[in-house]
């Protein structure tokens, strides 16, 4: 690869980092958002309410993630091919699937969105914020895989700059309405569910006008020579486990919390993992790009190209990472009062638990990024294992921080963590995996 191909390739890896960052901003903006404003107008149990509720949202985007990126894998590598009969066939797909799963959360939500909201919090005091903010959730479900759904396979197809206006739009009527429904029309936490909801469906309409692009690929086809259901789980099969176990832990930790330091410590946790979104919002704009351009380049089995690509996305979230929680560490006071924090004693936990927080998300979004690349290289059992263990070493720890020595309760995702990298490499080096495309 000579310095114009290489200067060409990194201009196309920050236009659709941006774009990914812009796209990302969906969900986190819209989450730290929601927050920020129910904290001030309505508080701290609203905020908890919300937080409450993330293990619905992460579901949602674990099912959307098994669909639309596993699809959008194998989008880029047809696309690389040029394969456009694939191409349309996965697209396809992948919108169906979306649409249905997102239809099957309408329906909980019209029959049992008290058993719901009941599994989620045993407090009576937060049993109803947490109910009101999730009815119109899942409600308006379809609006959410359909927006994450759309969004990657317009990126994908050449239109990043399209969906990043998409998104900002998206956020600015998210905000926007936030205030109106919830001050304005009083309808409390509910408005903030239903403004989110509302961005995303203005979100899609924005996006739809790449179809109408000369160069679109993304037409409708069922004209294939067999299915590829498989191939699309199998592709989003670990980002999906992933995502699964990130539920599962949403809910355990908001349980062991609950449990272990009451109303406050499930305030303070809300706190902290939105602080996670701020993180995510590198991570994800970071993990979409190097799926986007490095699926296209292991389609052409261009190893300095994908070597290029890998660098480019480690050295940014590094950046990212150490700037986040540089600022986290001098001003926790300040993201805690966001929140609506007002107490001494709340304040006072937030500074030190912010901290904490804030050094254990870096080793979490390195291992979340080398998921990617193991699973690119084809290393599908490592990236497997890596999703799992992810979010499950967390739990375990919790629970015998929580039970044993509960005033260390805020370490146990750096402990978690620690233990996790030390296991990937040492599965590695005794593995013996070499990081090699292999040309076809």
């Amino acid at each position: 690869m000579n310095s114009d191909e290489r200067a060409a390739l990194t201009t196309e890896f920050w236009r659709y980092l941006w774009s990914a960052i812009l796209i990302t901003l969906s969900g986190c903006l819209g989450n730290v958002v929601d927050g920020i404003i129910v904290g001030n107008l309505i508080g701290e149990d609203g905020v908890s309410a919300i937080n409450l509720s993330k293990p619905v949202i992460q579901l949602m985007f674990t099912l959307s993630i098994l669909v639309e990126t596993g699809a959008g894998m194998l989008v880029g590598f047809a696309l690389g091919k040029k394969d456009m009969v694939r191409l349309r066939y996965l697209y396809t797909q992948s919108m169906l699937g979306c649409l249905l799963i997102g239809l099957a959360f309408t329906a909980v939500g019209l029959f049992a969105p008290m058993q719901t909201a009941n599994l989620l919090c045993d407090n009576e005091h937060l049993l109803q914020p947490t109910l009101a903010y999730l009815r119109p959730l899942l409600l308006g479900a379809p609006a959410y895989l359909m927006m994450w759904a759309i969004s990657t396979m317009v990126g994908v197809d050449g239109s990043p700059r399209l969906v990043s206006l998409a998104i900002v739009i998206d956020n600015a009527v998210n905000l926007s309405l936030d205030i109106v429904f919830i001050q304005c029309f009083d309808w409390g936490i509910a408005g903030s569910s239903l403004a989110t909801i509302v961005g995303h469906l203005v979100c899609i309409a924005i996006m739809l006008r790449h179809y109408w692009y000369k160069d679109n690929h993304l037409l409708f086809s069922f004209q294939h020579e067999k299915p590829e259901w498989a191939n699309i789980i199998s592709q989003g099969a670990p980002l999906a486990v992933a995502s699964v176990c990130l539920t599962l832990l949403l809910y355990s930790a908001n349980s062991i919390v609950l449990a272990t330091a009451g109303r406050s410590g499930i305030f303070i946790f809300a706190v902290c993992m939105n602080l996670l979104q701020i993180y995510n919002l590198f991570l994800a704009g970071s993990c979409r790009t190097l799926q986007s351009l490095g699926a296209i380049q292991v389609g052409k089995a261009d190893n300095e190209a994908f070597g290029l690509m890998m660098r480019k996305s480690f050295g940014f979230i590094t950046l990212s990472m150490v700037i986040t929680c540089t600022l986290v560490c001098i001003f926790p006071q300040y993201v805690a009062g966001l929140f609506g924090a007002s107490t001494n004693e709340v304040l006072s936990e937030c500074n030190s638990a912010l901290r904490i927080f804030a050094l254990s998300f870096m080793p979490f979004c390195y291992i979340y990024l080398l998921m990617i690349v193991y699973k690119l290289y084809g290393y599908h059992r490592m990236a497997l294992f890596i999703s799992v263990a992810l979010s499950l070493t967390v739990i375990p720890v919790m629970w015998l921080v929580a039970r044993w020595a509960p005033d260390y309760l805020w370490y146990s995702y750096l402990i978690a963590y620690a233990i996790e990298a030390i296991a990937i490499a040492l599965i590695h080096k005794l593995g013996n995996i070499k990081l090699t495309l292999n040309k076809s």
